[in-house]
């Protein structure tokens, strides 16, 4: 759906709201994939529509790591929207199913995500061994974990699924590219995001990609999404439609600039990567700037069919909201 008629959309949707209390605060992670939040904070999209809906909204900003962290600061009130990976996103929503029923918001764009190795000796997920670490975002929680999960059990069976977990360690990805880079760790494995994995294979000769979540998860998948409870939701109307009208603003504006989109990142993070590295990431057309969910039923009904999740959910709209800037998803 186009920019403008997802806004007209979410004006429409608003017309008959409550008053909003315009406050919203916002978790994010590391990595080009929450670059739509870069672009939303920088250029203050959110006050900006927040005003169209006749409010002044106060928009605080956080950044915390892994899915864990994530969702215990949601949950415990302390965030009103949750940034995380699609495996997060699932595990909440199962276990506040007819409580306080988190849901998925919207997404934050598909990007491939690589298992990175620097050991010579690993040049499929078979060669990993107790030498070996994994660093993930949060082990078992993380969408990195999930996919890995998916691919073990593609490999060697349902029952088998969680058989590298013991290999995996919780690590933000800062840390994480700095030990595939060095080298000479225990870490020889780290399941990124962008721009760490281009970072890695670029700066070490012995880095490469063991899987990609894109192969896993049979094409294009949103990577990073959006969530939050339905009571905020719902208590908060005009403020949520402020956000969500910002982010479909902000999708827009990095699909058609990707040399701004690069210039804001390197801004808002105080980042060192490298610009043009940042502009070819973002012009590859693996990265997708969407902000309704792609391909994440299958990661969904495998997390079911393996017993993480109690509930299994029969279209992805079981742990969406229902807004304008979801149509279409998958």
């Amino acid at each position: 759906m186009k920019y403008k008629t997802i806004i007209a959309a979410l004006a429409l949707a608003a017309a008959g709201a409550a008053q909003a209390e315009g406050s919203i605060r916002i978790a994010e992670q590391y990595g080009v994939t929450y670059l739509l939040l870069n672009i939303a904070q920088e250029q203050k999209l959110i006050e900006k529509h927040g005003r169209q809906q006749g409010i002044d909204v106060k928009v605080e900003w956080t950044q915390l790591s892994g899915g864990a962290a994530i969702n215990d600061a949601l949950l415990s009130g302390a965030i009103d929207i949750a940034g995380a990976g699609v495996g997060p996103l699932l595990t909440i929503w199962d276990r506040t199913r007819d409580r306080q029923n988190v849901r998925g918001v919207a997404s934050l764009g598909s990007f491939p995500y690589y298992l990175i190795s620097n050991n010579p000796k690993v040049k499929s997920i078979a060669d990993f061994t107790e030498k070996d670490k994994i660093a993930l975002p949060a082990v078992t929680v993380s969408v990195q974990a999930r996919v890995l999960q998916m691919a073990v059990a593609k490999q060697w069976g349902d029952k088998e699924f969680n058989r590298l977990d013991k290999y995996t360690q919780t690590l933000p990805h800062p840390d994480a590219v700095k030990a595939i880079i060095a080298g000479g760790t225990e870490i020889t494995g780290h399941f990124a995001t962008p721009p760490f994995q281009e970072q890695e294979l670029a700066q070490n000769p012995n880095a490469r990609v063991v899987l990609s979540s894109y192969d896993v998860q049979g094409g294009p998948s949103s990577s990073t999404v959006l969530y939050a409870t339905e009571k905020y939701r719902k208590e908060n109307p005009k403020t949520y439609r402020a956000f969500v009208s910002a982010l479909a603003e902000a999708a827009d504006y990095a699909s058609k600039n990707p040399e701004g989109a690069a210039d804001i990142y390197l801004r808002v993070n105080k980042s060192k990567v490298d610009r043009a590295l940042l502009v070819k990431i973002f012009r590859n057309p693996d990265s997708q700037f969407k902000t309704y969910p792609q391909n994440t039923l299958g990661l969904a009904q495998f997390m079911h069919r393996v017993g993480a999740i109690k509930n299994k959910p029969e279209s992805w709209k079981d742990y969406f909201f229902d807004d304008p800037v979801v149509n279409g998803g998958s």
